[in-house]
């Protein structure tokens, strides 16, 4: 492992697919708010830093701007894996114009995330997107030994680039995303307690009561400031050219319940129904499920994130929920999506 002292901060760069690893001198102590490597984006002045890890995975990591990034504060560092058949610009979206792929109007994880910025004062929020060049990180674990592993690699490669500042990290994705937070999780014999909050936005497809359950409820118990989301909606009968788009225990309905049981035999749940939701709660709001029902059968994949799921899925449980937007409601961060 590649050591980063207080006064050193590495960029990674990939150049015919050879990783190289430059040490810079740390600068944040002439002008606190710059973040050594980083280069200023066209949109908002945000920090980014991109660069790849072997094999084959793709990490672009968005910081507040030089003017916003405040050093005394946490660093709210988020993982955010990308949906299957999703690439990093499209996960983060734009405005949409004739001609333009659909993919950059379903999640924009960068709008939400500027709403989020605008909305908790006390932490620098840090957006670290991860994919991988196959797109998919549940067919990229077929392809490689050691997936696992690998993953947790890339947590630390990353978290490490902000070891000079407190850092309380995130574990997040969407789809099939949830692939490479239940990696992370598979890694390691325990959940580490600066994990703040483990979100899964309809992605806890892989999700097994023997590997995981155990280690999320003692991480659970570990601290009052460890936050577990799930939002799902009812996939069961859901059909796509005739076909069930899942099997009956394969889809993000059965993994939740699957996963709400288990945590049952520790926490006492209180159970909420409407026309809408289910909604399982525990350890006054520590812990949420957000269940969506579906009469009629429609596929509400992608409307999960897109109707201000990922704020949601950050602030559940805290004070900022439900401030100035609702989940399943219109677009709060409309403002927010860049040209």
């Amino acid at each position: 492992m590649l050591l980063i002292t207080q006064r050193t901060l590495f960029l990674v760069f990939i150049m015919l697919n050879v990783v190289s690893v430059i040490i810079f001198p740390a600068t944040h102590t002439s002008n606190p708010s710059v973040i050594p490597g980083f280069k200023t984006s066209t949109y908002y002045n945000e920090q980014i830093l991109s660069f790849s890890i072997e094999p084959n995975i793709n990490v672009e990591i968005n910081a507040p701007s030089i003017q916003s990034f405040k050093p005394n504060k946490k660093v709210m560092l988020i993982f955010y894996a990308t949906p299957n058949f999703n690439t990093i610009a499209q996960t983060i979206g734009k405005q949409m114009e004739p001609g333009d792929d659909w993919h950059y109007n379903i999640q924009n994880i960068g709008a939400q995330t500027r709403f989020l910025r605008n909305t908790i004062k006390s932490e620098n929020i840090v957006v670290a997107y991860v994919a991988t060049g196959e797109e998919s990180w549940p067919w990229w674990k077929t392809r490689h030994s050691n997936p696992d592993s690998i993953i947790e690699h890339v947590v630390d490669t990353v978290k490490s680039i902000f070891s000079d500042y407190k850092v309380d990290v995130v574990l997040s994705g969407h789809s099939g995303g949830g692939s490479f937070v239940l990696g992370y999780i598979n890694a390691l014999n325990a959940i580490p307690k600066y994990v703040k909050r483990i979100s899964f936005i309809d992605s806890d497809y892989d999700y097994d009561n023997t590997l995981h359950g155990d280690k999320i409820i003692n991480w659970l118990k570990e601290s009052d400031n460890h936050y577990l989301s799930v939002l799902a909606y009812d996939d069961r009968n859901v059909k796509y050219d005739g076909k069930n788009v899942v099997t009956p225990t394969g889809g993000t309905f059965y993994k939740s319940t699957l996963m709400e049981h288990k945590l049952s035999k520790a926490f006492n749940f209180e159970t909420e129904e409407d026309s809408l939701f289910i909604r399982y709660i525990a350890l006054n709001g520590r812990i949420k499920f957000f269940l969506k029902l579906n009469p009629d059968n429609l596929m509400w994949h992608t409307v999960q994130v897109e109707d201000n799921g990922f704020i949601q899925s950050i602030v559940s449980g805290t004070k900022h929920e439900g401030i100035d937007y609702a989940y399943w409601g219109p677009r709060a961060y409309n403002q927010y999506i860049q040209p």
